[in-house]
């Protein structure tokens, strides 16, 4: 890769990092439901007036749109205002690439080899770290809640490599124009009118900054330089620089939120890491023995967010 174009790599792994901070920031202002409506609400308005709907049927928008959208970010958002540190959010998310490789074997027919075995052995020994250190210092639940959003994230994963859709950038601006509704009605019904409305009625510039960055930085410029990068080299190529995504996200945490990192996180991010790395660049081999290519090396289906619809294997908080 050229210099310029690794400059844009790490750069877009940067934000995706340091956007979990935004959203922990952003939790302060919104309820998690109300906040993620908003920031799908915005990244799709405009934008959708500018871009062509993508050339994939209806059902696969619709699909990844209440995948990601919906029960991804509104787990995500949900663990994060109960407790979850923005930091181990943006590791333990990660484990997104394990549940994509198992989700494709069972529907995709993709068979799993030994190294990818191996790489969700040592992925899943990471978690279990990490969810000592959680259950020691935080609550639970709001672990398991970030570990059920990288389920959705898997499944919106293996959706979006069936859709194969040919522009990154506007198969999301497209995908981010269907959570708004659900998740405004489920902030309604969870949260409450009265929560809803004081959250809109005291929007301040630290609010409307969160949402803007989430929705305008985040979101479409890191899925439109994601999306460049992917034609220009191989997603083998591009693709690992994902990994970099926890380490901005914990190391900026760390800086601006005041999270500790303790010698049981470090542990988990190097198993977590680790392993997530054997299985995305393992590959996978379908059910006829041709190889495919690994969840996190799709060339369709970038990961990464908050961003990465592989914000991972394509996101990705």
């Amino acid at each position: 890769m050229r210099p310029l174009h690794i400059a844009l790599a790490v750069l877009v792994t940067a934000i995706w990092g340091f956007n979990f901070v935004v959203i922990e920031l952003g939790l302060r202002h919104f309820p998690p439901l109300l906040f993620s409506a908003l920031r799908f609400l915005v990244a799709a308005l405009p934008a959708v007036f500018f871009v062509r709907r993508p050339r994939v049927a209806l059902r696969w928008i619709l699909g990844v749109g209440l995948m990601l959208g919906v029960a991804k970010f509104g787990l995500l958002f949900l663990g994060m205002h109960q407790g979850m540190p923005a930091g181990l959010s943006s590791l333990v998310l990660q484990v997104q690439a394990v549940f994509t490789a198992v989700f494709a074997a069972v529907t995709l027919g993709e068979r799993l080899g030994r190294v990818q075995l191996t790489g969700m052995a040592v992925a899943l020994a990471g978690i279990a770290v990490a969810a000592v250190g959680q259950g020691a210092s935080g609550p639970l639940g709001a672990f398991l809640l970030v570990i059920a959003a990288a389920a959705a994230w898997g499944v919106s994963n293996v959706l979006t490599r069936k859709a194969a859709p040919p522009d990154a950038l506007s198969w999301m601006v497209w995908v981010c124009l269907v959570p708004p509704l659900p998740l405004f009605v489920l902030s309604l019904l969870f949260e409450g009118p009265s929560a809803d409305l004081a959250a809109l009625r005291s929007l301040d510039l630290g609010g409307l900054s969160a949402i803007c960055f989430i929705a305008w930085v985040a979101t479409l410029f890191g899925f439109g330089a994601w999306g460049f990068l992917l034609r220009q080299y191989d997603a083998s190529s591009v693709a690992p620089f994902t990994l970099l995504v926890p380490v901005f996200g914990m190391t900026s945490a760390a800086l601006l939120l005041g999270e500790g990192i303790t010698a049981l996180d470090a542990l988990a991010a190097a198993l977590l890491i680790g392993g997530v790395t054997l299985v995305s660049l393992a590959g996978g081999r379908r059910a006829g023995g041709k190889p495919v290519p690994p969840p996190a090396v799709q060339e369709r289906a970038p990961v990464a967010e908050g961003a990465p619809v592989a914000e991972g294997a394509g996101s990705r908080g």
